[in-house]
């Protein structure tokens, strides 16, 4: 969380305008608050990001380069604010929230509404192929996925990178473990998703590439059934790794043979006027 929106206006304003003083200024705060932001970066994550000849803040070259990869992301966070201010008054308005997961949704949802308290939200939930279809029907405004296909339809941005892997009850001997591999869950009982699941995609894809056809002990159609299965030592399931911060009698493994490296997107229907869904899509967790 070292990286805040509000921590990178901060940074960007004094690197823009060369001190903190008149960063301050710029932003309409107190000059304490621009030196407790930048101070909180450096903290976080041990760099130093001015330093200081004579009176004035130098930046670093680390500090240059932050300021050119997030200053799109302050002008996209502007544009998004000065849209909803066209869009009347926001207070009344309802932003519909499509998640396949719990997680990093709620997560952006309550981000949302500590910037948009006035906004009501409603939340469906599905598989991967019912938001999709969500969102397309026009039953929610924005959704959050993994891996939403860049087929023209959509305006997506990445929130996230995660995996899938394999979920185990704590008194399980693979509990011990923190990595396995397909052959080696061949050896247990498996519980599956169903088809239409973007957690089952990649399950099998790992499984067909490693040359396996497993059989699962169990097929069930929502991730907290998985969850309450694994809990329960009906055997081994498979979840987005950020799909929920439940972590009571669970022990996640890293499956070796699976893709790795998925994006979650958010992400809502191209060539229409969206102020609420590019408000939410600006949030930065």
């Amino acid at each position: 969380m070292s990286l805040t929106l509000a921590r990178i206006r901060a940074l960007n304003a004094v690197i823009e305008t060369g001190g903190v003083s008149s960063a301050a200024k710029h932003l309409s705060i107190s000059q304490p608050a621009v030196t407790q932001a930048i101070r909180d970066i450096e903290r976080d994550t041990g760099v130093t990001l001015f330093v200081r000849r004579g009176r004035d803040l130098v930046p670093t070259a680390l500090a240059a380069d932050l300021f050119r990869l997030t200053v799109e992301i302050e002008r996209t966070s502007a544009e998004a604010d000065r849209l909803l201010q066209q869009h009347g008054n926001l207070g009344q308005s309802e932003l519909r929230v499509g998640l396949g997961n719990s997680m990093p949704g709620m997560a952006l949802i309550g981000a949302f509404r500590e910037r948009f308290p006035g906004i009501r939200i409603s939340v469906e939930q599905g598989s991967w192929s019912q938001i999709i279809d969500a969102v397309v029907e026009g039953r929610v405004e924005v959704g959050v996925l993994p891996n939403v296909p860049d087929d023209g339809r959509f305006v997506r941005k990445t929130c996230l990178i995660q995996d899938v892997v394999a979920i185990v009850n704590e008194a399980d001997p693979l509990a011990g473990r923190s990595q396995v591999t397909c052959d080696q869950l061949m050896r247990y009982p498996l519980i599956f998703r169903t088809a239409k699941s973007s957690t089952q995609r990649v399950v099998d894809r790992g499984f067909a590439a490693a040359g396996l056809s497993p059989k699962p002990s169990l097929v069930l159609d929502t991730r907290d059934g998985v969850y309450e299965a694994v809990a329960n030592g009906l055997g081994v399931g498979f979840v987005w790794e950020s799909g929920s911060g439940r972590r009571d009698r669970i022990r996640r493994l890293r499956v070796i043979d699976f893709e790795q490296g998925h994006p979650e997107h958010v992400f809502h229907l191209a060539g229409r006027t969206l102020p609420l869904a590019a408000a939410f899509a600006s949030i930065q967790l």
